[in-house]
């Protein structure tokens, strides 16, 4: 397999693992803080500081939960989809 010259290969494969956890505990804390601080202070009071300390809190807790839920979720998965 080629690699394209613009590839953002940057990480070593043995760390894939991580990655896709991480990438996806970035996104959705990112959302769902935005949405809850836009939520709790109103697009008055939303500035980006309250909006990044609320994302860095979630994120700090999502990230390790992410990676302990998901071995079990995968389990879960396997259990509920059929196979061919």
């Amino acid at each position: 397999m080629s690699e394209s010259k613009f590839s953002l290969c940057i990480v070593p494969a043995r760390y894939g693992a991580l990655v896709m956890p991480f990438l996806l505990s970035i996104i959705m804390t990112c959302v769902v803080s935005l949405v809850s601080t836009l939520r709790g202070a109103g697009l008055d009071g939303f500035t980006l500081p309250l909006w990044l300390s609320a994302w860095l809190a979630s994120w700090i807790v999502a990230f390790p939960v992410l990676l302990l839920a998901l071995p079990v979720v995968k389990r879960l998965t396997g259990r509920l989809v059929k196979l061919k």
